[in-house]
């Protein structure tokens, strides 16, 4: 805060409490000194125009200059004394408040420490602390607190035989309080002491005049503008303020305090405004505190549906486990019943050794050849054993690595992988739109989600996603004089990162109209150089300008050199746009139709003429009878780092009403159908200047230009841009 402010707003705060719109118990925070935490106490006033108490300031020196002294001991390791503050001893503050005071003659008087209210260090210069103001007014604020806090305890009178009455007045000039009969008996009519400037009871006297701290003998009288304090004569006169621009202290009195009065009464008037924010406030804290408890609750949700479906497909896996072990098990029982059978078998061998004992052929035969099929039968059985079941349960274990890996990396939808940034510097919008975007983990980020919608003023237009592997993409088939909004989210699995912050871009008024610059058709090789892309001319205004000197000193005028572009227009609405160098001193750029054209390169004007104007086209004596005809050219001027908008009926004759800072890229639209040229500034795609031109011909991108310059036109948004992105 400076000096002025601070007495503006001390003095309006005292002026405020006397009226009594302000609590003065609101107010303690003001007053609190920011080293020692409490009261001020004989408030100085700093040169960053903080105000710190007396004795504050002798410790903050005092303790710089025993650290400087004292490099080598453990006290120069403690705390910093912005942060403690030790209590010297008395002789020690006796010996720095004397002018001119050193430890010794090797060790400088410490005068520069950092300042507790904001920190930058402050140079006391040589006269120290006695080169300091006394913050009076805070003084009297401070001591009127006081006195509002210790409402019960009245001021005695300091005449008085005890027991001393209580004080009705104080003498400013007695620097004592009085009761009445005192102050009748000390103050008799008729003395010069009846002249004393009394008040009400205070404990607080302060000088009836303000002197300089400089020249002690002398009385502030002065207000220095450049500075910002009050000074004396003999400051102005040969001092530190000799060129400074000085004011009366009257004056000054009453400028600051109209000011002050208005910021005050401002804030006063916006009371309820206050009152109202509080109350939105507590709405907020309330609404903060049923959405906490709304989001537990649909964590508990969520997790009850994660538990829910693990429950599910657990009691589905053990179901199918037990279905397919009932299954085995009886068909292991069907094959062990089977090979029972087997064992029952031991009669049929003991019979088939009976039969064997058979001598009658016809009859063994007969009775043999069935018991031959059993015991083959059973045979076969023996040689080819194999389970009728598997035992092990493989098929049926439960993979859960995947989802014991995403159950692990569960959190928060804003937690799970940092937000994306869309760099708007390197973002733009020309016949495509080109987002790019910065990513912190762009190596743990598997691929983004570009999203962009058209900002409608009736309803809101839902968003369009576009998948991007890396940090740039391209948007074509924009609609023209629209505004979209862009957004981008990173992907790293299954986890999705919040969205980025919107980027706001408003898209050419038309479709965007390519050319390059003509090399044949008037152009100047002389004066003008061409790249080989044909898409940037610079103005070579040196030797050739020199050589010309004495012509110029003789009336000759130096004309403008002229390049168009290679293609016309003869219908249609068509936007395009390119950059001024900012060190160009003189460019002009527009439309121009091809009868035009030719009568500036056959026989061009003079540019600087005093009757020639370039923005109308023609005699500038004639500017506003001819303003509102249609001419067969429109250019507007720039350089030096400016945008000048011609002159016209209904603005003003001054020139800083027509110089605009001139934009970064600059756009022209052309509606030949109406017969409408505009110029734009491509940054915010905002119309700076527009008026009607002749469509009846032709109509060509014009450029010229005088002395240094250069003109960049801007290439249209293609896959380039992703490469060039990629390398840097």
């Amino acid at each position: 805060m400076s000096e002025s402010g601070e007495m503006r707003e001390f003095g309006y705060i005292l002026e405020l409490l006397t009226k009594g719109k302000v609590t003065i118990k609101n107010i303690e925070r003001e007053l609190i000194c920011p080293a020692c935490k409490e009261l001020f106490t004989h408030p100085l006033i700093l040169p960053c125009q903080h105000s710190i108490c007396h004795k504050c300031v002798k410790e903050l020196l005092l303790t710089l200059d025993d650290s400087f002294n004292d490099v080598g001991s453990d006290n120069s390791n403690q705390s910093s004394p912005r942060l403690r503050l030790p209590s010297p001893s008395m002789d020690k503050i006796d010996r720095i408040n004397r002018p001119g005071w050193k430890r010794n003659s090797l060790t400088p008087r410490t005068t520069i420490f950092p300042c507790p209210g904001c920190e930058h260090d402050v140079d006391l210069g040589e006269r120290g602390i006695n080169g300091l103001f006394r913050n009076f007014t805070l003084e009297t604020i401070v001591e009127r607190y006081r006195q509002a806090a210790r409402a019960a305890t009245a001021i005695m009178c300091d005449l008085c035989k005890p027991p001393p009455q209580e004080s009705t007045k104080s003498c400013m000039d007695c620097s004592a309080s009085y009761c009445n009969e005192c102050f009748k008996i000390h103050h008799p009519w008729g003395t010069i002491k009846a002249q004393h400037e009394y008040v009400g009871p205070t404990t607080n006297f302060r000088p009836k005049i303000l002197m300089c701290p400089e020249h002690e003998t002398e009385r502030i009288n002065m207000y220095c503008e450049l500075c910002r304090r009050p000074v004396c004569h003999l400051c102005k006169l040969g001092g530190n303020h000799a060129n400074h621009r000085v004011t009366t202290m009257s004056s000054a009195y009453k400028t600051l305090k109209e000011k002050l009065s208005k910021d005050i009464d401002y804030l006063i008037g916006k009371e309820s405004q206050v009152k109202s924010q509080i109350s939105e406030l507590n709405l907020l804290m309330k609404e903060t505190e049923c959405n906490g408890e709304r989001a537990k609750e649909e964590a508990i949700t969520h997790f009850e549906k994660l538990f829910e479906i693990l429950e599910e497909r657990k009691s589905s896996v053990l179901k199918a486990i037990d279905s397919s072990k009932k299954l085995r098990l009886d068909k292991f029982q069907t094959q062990m019943e089977e090979y029972q059978g087997l064992l029952e078998n031991n009669g049929l061998v003991g019979y088939a050794q009976e039969v064997l004992k058979e001598t009658d052929q016809s009859c063994f035969v007969q009775t043999a050849k069935q018991l031959h099929l059993r015991i083959q039968k059973a045979t076969e059985s023996l040689k080819s054993f194999r389970p009728a079941a598997q035992t092990s349960f493989e098929d049926y274990v439960v993979n859960t690595s995947k989802q014991t890996e995403l159950l692990g990396e569960l959190s928060f939808f804003s937690s799970g992988i940092d937000v994306p940034e869309i760099n708007e510097e390197q973002s733009k919008v020309y016949n495509n739109a080109l987002i790019n975007w910065h990513h912190p983990e762009k190596d743990k980020a598997d691929s983004y989600v570009l999203e962009y919608r058209k900002i409608n003023r009736e309803d809101e237009m839902s968003w369009n996603e576009i998948e991007v592997c890396g940090t740039s993409k391209i948007i074509q088939d924009l609609e023209n004089s629209s505004t979209y909004a862009f957004r981008v989210r990173a992907y790293k699995g299954s986890i999705c990162s919040p969205c980025s912050r919107e980027l706001i871009l408003h898209t050419p008024p038309a479709p965007v109209f390519s050319f390059l610059f003509d090399e044949k058709c008037g152009y100047n090789n002389e004066h003008l150089l061409l790249n080989l892309k044909r898409d940037r001319v610079e103005s070579r205004a040196g030797f050739n300008l020199l050589l010309a000197a004495e012509r110029i000193q003789v009336g000759y005028y130096t004309s403008l050199d002229y390049i168009i572009g290679d293609t016309g227009i003869t219908k249609g609405k068509h936007f395009w746009a390119f950059r001024v160098e900012p060190y160009s001193y003189l460019v002009k750029v527009g439309v121009a139709s091809s009868d035009k054209l030719q009568e500036w390169l056959r026989s061009p004007r003079d540019a600087v003429s005093p009757r020639y104007e370039q923005d109308s086209g023609h005699d500038s004596g004639s500017e506003d009878a001819c303003f509102d005809s249609s001419q067969p050219f429109t250019l507007v001027t720039i350089g030096m780092k400016k945008f000048f908008i011609p002159k016209s009926p209904t603005s003003s004759n001054e020139p800083e009403n027509r110089v605009l800072p001139m934009p970064t890229s600059i756009g022209i639209f052309l509606d030949y159908d109406k017969g409408k040229v505009s110029f734009y500034d491509m940054d915010h795609m905002k119309c700076l200047y527009e008026r009607q031109v002749d469509c009846s011909h032709t109509l060509y991108p014009a450029f010229a230009l005088m002395g240094s310059g250069g003109i960049q036109l801007e290439e249209p948004i293609t896959a380039k841009y992703l490469e060039y992105q990629e390398d840097m």
